[in-house]
């Protein structure tokens, strides 16, 4: 069995892109009261759910961006944001049949094992037989454009039937996005206590400045600063795995076969020394339980030191504190140590869309028709542009072939730290992740309101954590073969309870009670066909090449 190594531009998808969800055609027969859309068009009222956690949309009721959408297509949207799991919501959705008419959200995880689900179980619209009309649609799940794996697992896995589209996987190289993710330190932090951040590269320099941090008692207004922290729900604490194991979910065996990570010595490492930070108070144990406010109100108020996430988000989070107390902004450790990784390889970063989309069979008749007209034109240039830009005329303007910010808004927004007045004109409410093939280089002409310290902050990141450039995953993940086996239906529980078992683990009373939470739940994979799933999964990946080595993204 190969282990991917070929060079290439990082993609990585889980932007932390702000969301909002499309809930369904709300009046009967989804025709919106306020009367005609563009050329006499009725005009439809879509609900959207946009299923990612934290989301938000604008306040002001329907925004300049809308408007065009409206006039354009026909179609008023109606928003609805995920608090919480986006697992638990897509489950949620059609356990309760309170469906949507529009379906987005993550694809990957358990999210996409949801909404494949769904689509099998009838829950959505096929739209095989509409799709010639839908150029832009069409173009966004051509097998060119969509990772293998995934294309055989969620786009063409319905005997000729078409439910899902991917949105916002990168056109060329050009568009490409690496996030980052790492662990990020306060600069005047490392400063006070005379530790250089890229000095810190084993796991032993990683603890030890954790526990320098501890002992030095740094206080906000009488409460401690925590050495390490994250976001809600424990994003993305765990990413020190690659410092224990390769990283993939999958890990090879060394005999061409690969084997699940949770059932790695690397593994019960990994989960010993988090349970040791936080049994040390190295860690913020709220972490793994506390809300997306929760975490950012720490994060300005100062009471993190060392983040983990991707960059962006860490940028976004900090941003007010950093801007009133200069010296204080996050800058990257290391590089860390990758376990079992040649110390001169790529950094290995999964190439994928951000999320998939489906009508769900809440949309029926011409509102399916609305659902695509709208679809299909968000997928367009034009649409790509309104939804990342604002409007033409407005919020931008075109200069010699180029989309350049009008100085009015670049200013507004630059200080739009909240983001509040860039959703009120309708940016990042969600409509990004509803834009077909990413095409931000490419086609539309870079971000223009990207901020020049950020690009600043991005590129000096880049160098540190890249130093040997980024190798773009293409080959087969043996998460998206195993879900074929037979045994998938019963194991999967048992699969699903991984990561709950892991934060169990890590606060148990003692290293062998951590260890036995482990234990029993891989006896309880092994009882519910997990060597079979496997022996079904290394049978069907035979020389083909595989994910083994990963960085999170």
């Amino acid at each position: 069995m190969k282990r991917i190594w070929s060079k290439g531009v990082s993609i990585l998808l889980m932007s932390a892109m702000v969301g909002g969800l499309l809930i369904g055609c709300t009046n009967t027969p989804g025709k919106d009261d306020s009367g005609e859309g563009k050329e006499g068009e009725t005009s439809y009222k879509l609900k959207i759910l946009h299923n990612w956690n934290g989301s938000t949309g604008s306040d002001n009721g329907m925004t300049p961006v809308e408007q065009v959408i409206k006039e354009k297509t026909g179609v008023t949207l109606e928003w609805e944001y995920t608090k919480g799991s986006e697992t638990e919501k897509v489950n949620q959705i059609f356990a309760t049949q309170n469906l949507p008419d529009i379906y987005t959200g993550p694809a990957w995880g358990g999210e996409l094992d949801g909404i494949i689900k769904a689509a099998r179980e009838g829950q959505l619209v096929d739209i095989s037989d509409k799709l010639s009309s839908y150029p832009n649609l069409m173009k966004s799940i051509a097998p060119e454009n969509v990772p293998p794996a995934l294309y055989e697992k969620a786009i063409d896995a319905y005997d000729g039937k078409k439910y899902l589209l991917l949105q916002n996987q990168p056109a060329t190289n050009e568009d490409g996005m690496d996030w980052l993710y790492g662990f990020y330190v306060r600069k005047d932090i490392a400063e006070k206590l005379g530790v250089d951040p890229q000095s810190v590269k084993t796991k032993e320099d990683f603890y030890n400045f954790l526990k320098k941090i501890k002992d030095a008692n740094l206080q906000v207004n009488g409460q401690p600063v925590f050495p390490l922290g994250g976001f809600s729900n424990g994003w993305a604490v765990g990413i020190g795995n690659t410092m224990f194991y390769s990283g993939a979910s999958y890990v090879d065996k060394g005999d061409g076969t690969v084997e699940h990570n949770f059932f790695t010595k690397g593994y019960e490492e990994y989960t010993l020394f988090y349970r040791k930070l936080i049994e040390e108070g190295l860690l913020d144990p709220e972490t793994f339980t506390q809300t997306d406010p929760i975490a950012k109100e720490k994060i300005n108020q100062g009471r993190i030191a060392i983040l983990a996430a991707h960059y962006p988000a860490i940028l976004d989070a900090s941003k007010e504190y950093a801007s009133a107390h200069p010296g204080s902004e996050f800058v990257p450790l290391g590089p860390l140590e990758r376990a079992d990784v040649e110390p001169d390889r790529p950094v290995d970063l999964a190439i994928q869309g951000n999320n998939v989309t489906a009508i769900t069979k809440n949309c029926k008749g011409e509102c399916v028709d609305a659902a695509l007209k709208f679809l299909d034109f968000m997928a367009s240039d034009e649409g790509f542009m309104l939804a990342r830009y604002g409007v033409e005329g407005v919020h931008w303007e075109m200069k010699e072939g180029k989309p350049v910010a009008i100085q009015e808004w670049f200013d507004k927004f630059s200080t739009d730290t909240n983001m509040k007045l860039r959703k009120s004109e309708g940016i990042s409410i969600g409509l990004e992740s509803l834009t077909g093939l990413d095409r931000i280089n490419s086609a539309a002409g870079g971000d223009i309101w990207a901020d020049q310290e950020r690009v600043a902050a991005m590129e000096n990141a880049r160098k540190i954590l890249r130093p040997n450039g980024i190798h773009v995953i293409t080959a087969y993940n043996p998460g998206d073969v195993i879900t074929k086996a037979p045994e998938w239906e019963m194991l999967k529980p048992s699969m699903d309870r991984m990561g709950d078992a892991w934060k169990e683990a890590v606060f148990a009373k003692s290293d062998e009670a951590a260890l036995s939470i482990i234990n029993e739940l891989r006896e309880q994979l092994r009882k519910t066909g997990y060597d079979q799933a496997m022996k079904f999964t290394n049978d069907n990946l035979k020389g083909k090449e595989v994910v083994t080595v990963q960085m999170p993204n």
